[in-house]
């Protein structure tokens, strides 16, 4: 990650100090910045403060030790009470709490309003990828407030800009969680399933990889597809693609098993299929799910 170069580069002030904040403190550290620790319960910061960490003895005190503030809280709500009225003129706030786009909005321009700049971030990796290679977070926001604290930013994980629109680090960012919580939440689905046949995670982890990795190739083969709005059958139908969910839930079903995740999906290719769709590539569910009602 980059290091250092200015001296202007080398304050900033870490806010919230649960495991992720506490790793982008200690990354800075690393780094050779002057950091600034607060969090609202006392008793986090020790490691930090036994590092060279200085204490804030409050949130004011803290946000006026540096130019930027890095928010590390349970959501963008949470950032109102912990500034509080605040001075913040002339200062950034860097909001890296998950939250909706919507609220980072708002965030922006309350911070506006009393005269901060606000970058909106959402980090790609736990608190143990930070400060490592191959490590990212969008951010978002204003991009000459954006070029100023990127080096800063650019220590925590390489940054992605995402425009001006506050709410697109939190989109894009979102996204990506759809895609891991659905793939992570399968995962335990088909551990269950596993387990009720007598199998470990262990037995199916290779297999589970192999479909991980596949995935790739499908998104890939999928998006100028999707983009051109082309979903003819030639390479998967939707009616296939149904009855081989169908499969899925029977199995979970005769195991025992929870089936309320994939009953779900397979009334989502049902109805797919009911539309009309069934010769169509399953690409079509995109209107489905997007509330148009007929697919595109």
């Amino acid at each position: 990650m980059n290091q250092v170069s200015t001296v202007q580069d080398t304050k900033v002030t870490v806010v919230g100090l649960g495991p992720m904040g506490r790793a982008m403190a200690a990354a800075y550290l690393d780094a050779g910045y002057e950091v600034t620790v607060w969090n609202r319960s006392a008793g986090k910061d020790a490691d930090l403060v036994a590092r060279g960490a200085r204490r804030a003895a409050g949130i004011g005190e803290a946000v006026a030790a540096s130019r930027l503030t890095v928010l590390s809280l349970i959501d963008v709500e949470a950032m109102y009470g912990a500034l509080g009225d605040t001075d913040l003129r002339g200062r950034v706030l860097a909001n890296l709490s998950s939250d909706v786009p919507d609220k980072a909005r708002a965030a922006a321009r309350w911070a506006g309003e009393r005269g901060a700049g606000y970058l909106t971030g959402g980090v790609n990796v736990p608190p143990s990828g930070i400060g490592q290679e191959g490590s990212s977070v969008f951010v978002s926001g204003p991009e000459e407030v954006y070029e100023e604290h990127r080096a800063a930013l650019d220590v925590l994980a390489a940054t992605d800009y995402r425009g001006a629109d506050p709410g697109h680090a939190q989109l894009y960012y979102q996204l990506n969680m759809i895609l891991f919580w659905t793939a992570y939440t399968g995962w335990y689905q088909a551990v269950a399933v596993a387990r009720a046949n007598g199998l470990t995670a262990a037995d199916i982890l290779p297999y589970a990889g192999y479909t991980a990795d596949s995935m790739r190739g499908f998104y890939t083969q999928g998006a100028p597809l999707i983009d051109a709005g082309e979903h003819g059958g030639a390479y998967e139908r939707l009616a296939m693609c149904a009855a081989g969910v169908e499969h899925v839930l029977h199995t979970a079903a005769d195991s025992g098993v929870d089936t309320g995740i994939l009953a779900a999906h397979a009334e989502l290719y049902r109805r797919g299929v009911a539309a009309g769709f069934g010769a169509d590539s399953s690409s079509r569910l995109i209107g489905l799910l997007g509330g148009a009602g007929k697919p595109a």
